[in-house]
């Protein structure tokens, strides 16, 4: 479930959402600060295709960010990748 709506601001590391399942709960949390300029209601409604689809259909919210500088404390997605690896 979103908790953020468009048009809703949000902060870095604020929750945006809930992801829950059968056995657990967990925070959904932004990684930057701005406005939400678009909800996707589609898992939502089909919550297994965040699983299915994350880089496609599976996407959350788009927020135009505020601040460009916080991507300087972002992971790239070949760092994501190696502390993955990493944990394996």
């Amino acid at each position: 479930m979103l908790s953020f709506l468009l048009g809703d601001t949000v902060g870095a590391e604020d929750t945006f959402g809930v992801v829950e399942s059968v056995k657990t709960a967990s925070d959904l949390y932004s990684p930057i600060s701005g406005e939400v300029v678009e909800v996707n209601e589609q898992p939502v409604d089909s919550p297994e295709i965040v699983n299915q689809d994350p880089y496609g259909k599976g996407w959350l919210i788009a927020v135009e960010m505020s601040d460009p500088s916080q991507l300087d404390g972002l992971l790239s997605a070949e760092e994501y990748k190696n502390l993955l690896e990493e944990g394996n």
